[in-house]
């Protein structure tokens, strides 16, 4: 495949969202180029018979690899700091191919119990289908660690922060323990973006994103990528992913390509907002308690200043009123928009017990701290002023 356009080794962040992974066409075009297309056509038989039998290469088929794709996982690479990038459909299809193409029948998982529902289904009911022993602990508690890995295991996967509630999960010290248990550790890092917070750097061995959060960032586009050593790729994720055929369009991957020449500017403005918007409801007399890395009410707060180089966008808060209270504040925003999504440049707001966690039994959702009440708030970048009138006079219908 082809090389990416040369930059200096010591470029920073900002110059590597903007122009790393770049493959310029014959017509030197500014923008990234878009390759919609499928399939790659050889001069000779011989060249066709030579590109399937070599390693990667060459461009033979959409499903394997693809020039747009490329620059988006490139450019990924770069920042994450990782060996190897691979983009997917979804974030849920980074998610399961992380995790799928290293276990079989007889291994064992441990996750932490604080995941986006559709990943606890998958540790919960989908693998154990396939014999696959799975175990959750409360992913704060290191002892609880340190228990579920004192046996033998091959997969540990967590998310930090966790959704909905906002829980963190000890990366250094995990990692530790997972790699003493003979295992890899898989972080899903959506929430804290590659810009907050580096699991790699941390000791995990896989990162995973759903790119059509912050990465995206403009609610256009579903995206996932999938980082680590080049072995973990080589030995399980390739074959997997070629074969399953998770693969991304092109069109979604240039979106996302695109996305991330703005990230640290989104993601700055995000933070920025979110800490505001979490002050003001921790003192709200309507709102039960506030959930926020960054407030110091935080329990986790200094794990949180340990780890991260910020708090992210999310604030998750418990109304007055119980869920009733929660559907009529939600109910009387203006600004802030219903929605399941976050990461965008709009504010979005969900109740997660009855959308992102439904399916989860009422004793499911105790255990996690998915309270009646609760909603989860992805802070957006409206000026922080209207959004904190917006959820003053929403809160004041409870």
């Amino acid at each position: 495949m082809p090389a990416s356009n040369s930059l200096p080794d010591n470029s920073h962040l900002a110059t590597l969202l903007v122009h790393g992974g770049g493959l310029r066409s014959q017509y030197t075009e500014t923008s990234e180029a878009l390759y919609m297309t499928s399939g790659y056509v050889y001069g000779s038989a011989e060249e066709a018979e030579s590109a399937f039998a070599n390693d990667g290469s060459r461009y033979v088929y959409s499903r394997y690899a693809n020039p747009t794709v490329s620059m988006f996982e490139e450019r990924l690479r770069l920042i994450e700091g990782a060996e190897v990038c691979r983009a997917t459909a979804s974030g849920m299809a980074a998610v399961f191919a992380a995790l799928a193409s290293v276990v079989k029948a007889g291994d064992r998982l441990v996750a932490s119990r604080a995941l986006f529902g559709s990943c606890l289904h998958i540790v919960k009911n989908i693998l154990p289908r396939y014999g696959v022993e799975t175990e959750t602990v409360d992913g704060r508690d290191l002892d609880a660690w340190r228990r579920a890995l004192s046996r033998p295991t091959k997969l540990v996967f967590c998310e930090t922060p966790s959704n909905p509630t906002l829980e963190l999960v000890d990366l250094e010290a995990v990692a530790t323990l997972t790699h003493a248990a003979g295992g890899l550790l898989v972080v899903d890092n959506v929430f804290a973006t590659p810009l907050l917070q580096r699991p790699l750097r941390l000791g995990a061995d896989v990162v995973v994103y759903s790119a059509t959060k912050h990465i995206d960032g403009q609610g256009r586009s579903l995206g996932g990528a999938v980082l680590g050593a080049r072995q973990f790729v080589t030995d399980h994720l390739a074959q997997f992913l070629r074969h399953t055929g998770p693969s991304i369009s092109p069109f979604n991957a240039w979106l996302l390509v695109k996305g991330l020449e703005t990230l640290p500017l989104r993601v700055q403005q995000h933070c920025r907002n979110a800490a505001e918007v979490a002050a003001f409801l921790e003192k709200h007399p309507k709102v039960a308690r506030t959930l926020y890395p960054g407030l110091e009410s935080h329990p986790q707060h200094q794990l949180a200043r340990r780890q991260m180089t910020g708090s992210g966008n999310l604030v998750s808060f418990i109304t007055a009123g119980g869920k009733a209270g929660a559907f009529k504040f939600q109910n009387a925003l203006r600004i802030v928009k219903i929605s399941n999504n976050l990461g965008d440049a709009k504010s979005l707001i969900t109740h997660p017990a009855t959308t992102t966690h439904q399916r989860l039994s009422p004793e499911e959702k105790q255990i996690l701290g998915i309270d009646p009440a609760l909603v989860r708030l992805s802070v957006g970048l409206e000026d922080s002023a209207d959004l904190i009138e917006d959820l003053d006079r929403a809160l004041a219908a409870i």
